[in-house]
This record gives structure tokens, C-alpha cells and sequence, in this order.
């Protein structure tokens, strides 16, 4: 028996599309009609739910929808099938012949895994579009010899649409060494007579921050989903899209001195009311923060009361008026006493947007609202 009619927990991702149809638009207006965009939906759409949010990225017009696996890939593609994919990440040399079969767009790191999808694709008799991608100073992925992509234009069955790179985003002088040394490389092969429908290199920082690195196409990630990650004063509306919630499950009374939570880190400092709320580090929540970290109920901070569970966790609730089981939590809202932002954890945790918005599980339903 199915139950897919009911919300079955308490805990639940809440993604505006309306939200993410509008940073979309705003990324189209910002970067003009000449300028494909590439949007990132690896990592679940940075925990968004990919297979949800892809319509709405295919409904603002994006060229690309770019995940980093296979795995990814594949997963997209059974829910929706029509999607334009584009595989950032390698893929090794063994599984080029899914890339082939399933009409992946890929990028090609190396001659190697170039000839593996080469028999691949001439094997079932068609093209299969690549990327090349070059190594300008990130040190992680690419080639860094112009000679190794004139030989994979050499060979049958592919069809090289594009080239990419990727700034280490060291400072301002040196992405431009990367910029211009990324140029180098595909006027040569133009010059040689590879033409490039697409070049591309401009990430969400380098979308705002630097119109020159645009070219013709950008890959926005963290953008897309309105967190602010650039470094000028440009006005961007972005808004953010994803809310974190659940309810209060419990509601205890302790003393003076009583603790809570495993090993009794946490002691109540006077009669204090303890809310249990049911989500833990299981779901995507940082553990560390139970010692800095907060939840919000009534527009009540309300910290940690100890460790935090796998799958549940406690709060100082005692603040809260009318404190009642059933009460909404708000996990990570919008900041400015809308919960705690995502910004703010990222400071928390001495890290940034993305890797706490990456955390989250595939456990917390995700409700879609516009």
C-alpha cells in the first residue's frame, strides 16, 4: 500500500519554485539572451530535490542541467527523461558506454576515457557531444596540454560542442591568469579548426562578480537557489528557496541541575522546559552546533539542550510561551528573525552555504510550494 497522499513526518524541506523560477529569471536578465546557462543540479540540487526543481529549470530556459556523477545522471534522467544532461565530473573509462547509450552530454578529461567514449559512441552509431575540459590552476581535473585535445578532435563518433574550466578563485589576479590561459587554449583550437559552440568557466561568483568571464555560457549552482556567494556590492535579486522545519514531538520538565541528551553535556542552569524535536545529524543538521547552534519556535531562539541525536535532538525551550507539542520549528529559515539562515550556520561551522545545504538527506520530505 502506497502512502504518498500523507506527510509522513514532521521534518520536511520546504522548496519554493516560485522562489527558484525567479532567481532564474533574474539570472537571464542578468546575464543577457546570448549567454546560455548551464544550472547546477548536482548533490540533489544542492538538496532541493533534483527530479522536482529540473522542470522548472527546463521551463526557464536553461541549455543544460549539469550533475557531477553517472550516478546522477541516470537518476535524472528516469525522472525526466527529456532533460538536457551534462556530466561535470569524470567518468571513468569502463562506463563509457552508458554515457553513449543514454545520450549523456560529457566532459572529457583525458585521451584515454576520449577513446572509450569514441568506441563507445561509433559502436552504436551515433555522436556523443563533449566538453573538453582544461586545467587553468584549480590542479583538479583537465588537461593541460592543447596537443592531447587536438588528438581528441581527431577521433570518430564525438562531437566537441564545448570547452570549460574552472577558477580556484585565488583572487582577482589570478583567475585572470586562469581566464586568459583558458582563452589560449580555445583560440588554438579554433585556430586549428575545432570549433566551439560553447566555452564556458564563470561559476555563480564569477556570474555576478566578473561579466567578461560570462563568455557564452555560465554554470550558476548556489545562485540558482538565491544564496549570496559573490564578493562585490552588485544587487542581485536572488531569493533563497529552501526552508528547514519540524514540530515540537515533546515537551518535558526538568530542575535545576537535571541534564539532557547523552552524556549529560548540557544541565539545566534552573526549571527549564525541554521541547524534543525529531530531527538529528541523520538529516543533514551539523552536529557541532549543539553548542552554538539554535532552532527557532515562536520566534523564540531556543538552544541546544546537549548533543544531538542521529535522529532526534533537544532544545531549551523554556522561553517559549505557551509551549505545546505540535509547535512549528523553524530549522533554517531566512534570518532576520525568521530562524536561523543558512549563512549563519555556514558561520557557525566555520564553512560556507553550499556545504551545509549539500548536507541535507534525502530523509526530510521535501514540500513543494510556489
Amino acid at each position: 500500500m502506497e502512502y504518498t497522499d500523507r506527510l509522513l513526518r514532521d521534518t520536511v524541506i520546504t522548496v519554493d519554485l516560485g522562489a527558484l523560477a525567479h532567481n532564474l529569471r533574474t539570472i537571464r536578465a542578468l546575464v543577457g539572451p546570448d549567454v546560455a546557462i548551464m544550472a547546477v543540479v548536482k548533490a540533489n540540487a544542492y538538496g532541493h530535490g533534483a527530479a522536482a526543481v529540473a522542470p522548472v529549470f527546463l521551463e526557464n530556459g536553461v541549455t543544460y542541467l549539469a550533475v557531477a556523477t553517472l550516478t546522477e545522471a541516470l537518476d535524472l534522467k528516469a525522472a525526466c527523461p527529456e532533460a538536457p544532461i551534462f556530466i561535470l565530473g569524470q567518468t571513468p573509462a569502463r562506463l563509457m558506454d552508458i554515457v553513449a547509450s543514454e545520450g549523456f552530454t560529457q566532459a572529457v578529461t583525458g585521451l584515454e576515457e576520449a577513446k572509450a567514449l569514441s568506441e563507445a559512441a561509433c559502436a552504436l552509431g551515433r555522436r556523443a557531444k563533449v566538453h573538453l575540459k582544461f586545467d587553468t590552476g584549480l590542479v583538479r581535473l583537465g588537461m593541460r596540454d592543447p596537443a592531447e585535445a587536438l588528438e581528441i578532435a581527431k577521433l570518430p563518433g564525438l562531437e566537441i560542442e564545448g570547452a570549460f574550466s574552472h577558477l580556484a578563485l585565488a583572487g582577482a589576479e589570478s583567475d585572470r591568469a586562469q581566464f586568459e590561459k583558458f582563452l589560449a587554449f580555445t583560440d588554438g583550437l579554433t585556430a586549428a579548426g575545432v570549433p566551439l559552440r560553447y566555452r564556458h568557466i564563470a561559476d555563480s561568483v564569477a556570474t555576478v562578480d566578473v561579466p567578461a568571464y560570462r563568455l557564452n555560457m555560465v554554470r550558476p549552482g548556489s545562485l540558482c537557489y538565491g544564496l549570496h556567494s559573490w564578493d562585490s556590492d552588485a544587487e542581485v535579486d536572488v531569493r533563497q528557496v529552501l526552508r528547514f522545519e519540524t514540530k515540537v514531538s515533546a515537551v518535558h520538565t526538568v530542575e535545576a541541575g537535571e541534564g539532557a541528551s547523552y552524556e549529560h553535556r548540557w544541565r539545566a542552569k534552573r526549571p527549564s522546559l525541554i521541547a524534543t524535536l525529531p530531527f538529528g545529524y541523520c538529516d543533514g543538521y551539523p552536529r557541532r552546533l549543539y553548542e552554538q547552534g539554535y532552532v527557532t519556535i515562536k520566534g523564540v531562539r531556543c538552544p541546544f539542550a546537549g548533543l544531538i541525536g542521529m535522529d532526534q535532538c533537544m532544545v531549551d525551550a523554556t522561553d517559549v510561551p505557551d509551549l505545546a507539542q505540535g509547535d512549528p520549528v523553524v530549522i533554517y529559515g531566512l534570518g532576520d528573525g525568521d530562524g536561523m539562515s543558512l549563512q549563519e550556520a555556514a558561520d557557525l561551522c566555520k564553512t560556507f552555504k553550499n556545504d551545509i545545504i549539500a548536507r541535507l538527506m534525502a530523509r526530510p520530505p521535501r514540500v513543494y510550494v510556489r
